[in-house]
């Protein structure tokens, strides 16, 4: 939540790759300090930024062309008019009212931290190898990684098909 709440809108890289990217400084860990790192505006982020900041944004912060404005504003304005950046707490509190709102068996138990590890589960799921998930997270060790992403029960017997499936593909016409 914290490197949400240091976005700016400079950090927004919409020109970069094929996607964009955003610029995250991570609180680094065991003392190490803060480390940045250019994450691709995937599964539909890019999407979601672009309507945040051309449509509620500006009821916090009018400052969408200033690359140092909070990318989310708090909802209190300074004296002169500006915005400071989010809290965590605040980004929390609005993560649990949305789940109250649409996911109300998940009242309680759905937290920022279950979330990434819920993304990196999905990204391995869905095809992403491991080094690039850890990128993503900005894991200095791939072990890290390995426990944040949760794999199926059936992902031995997935993969030894896949397996079989690729290897009959590629010497089954050989006789």
């Amino acid at each position: 939540m914290s490197e949400l709440c240091l976005l700016r809108m400079g950090d927004l890289r919409w020109e970069l790759g094929r996607f964009g990217k955003v610029v995250l400084r991570g609180k680094g860990s065991n003392g190490r300090g803060k480390k940045e790192r250019l994450v691709p505006l995937i599964n539909g982020s890019r999407e979601l930024l672009d309507w945040w900041v051309h449509g509620p944004r500006w009821e916090f912060d009018d400052r969408v062309n200033d690359p140092m404005a909070p990318l989310f504003p708090s909802e209190r304005r300074r004296a002169d008019g500006s915005s400071g950046f989010a809290t965590t707490d605040t980004l929390r509190d609005g993560l649990a009212e949305a789940v109250a709102a649409h996911l109300p068996a998940q009242t309680g138990r759905l937290s920022p931290h279950l979330l990434r590890h819920f993304a990196a589960s999905d990204l391995y799921r869905n095809g992403m190898d491991m080094v690039a998930i850890q990128e993503i997270l900005g894991h200095a060790w791939l072990n890290t990684t390995m426990i944040y992403v949760h794999v199926d029960k059936t992902h031995i017997e997935d993969a030894w098909a896949g397996a079989g499936q690729r290897a009959a593909n590629r010497f089954g016409s050989r006789r």
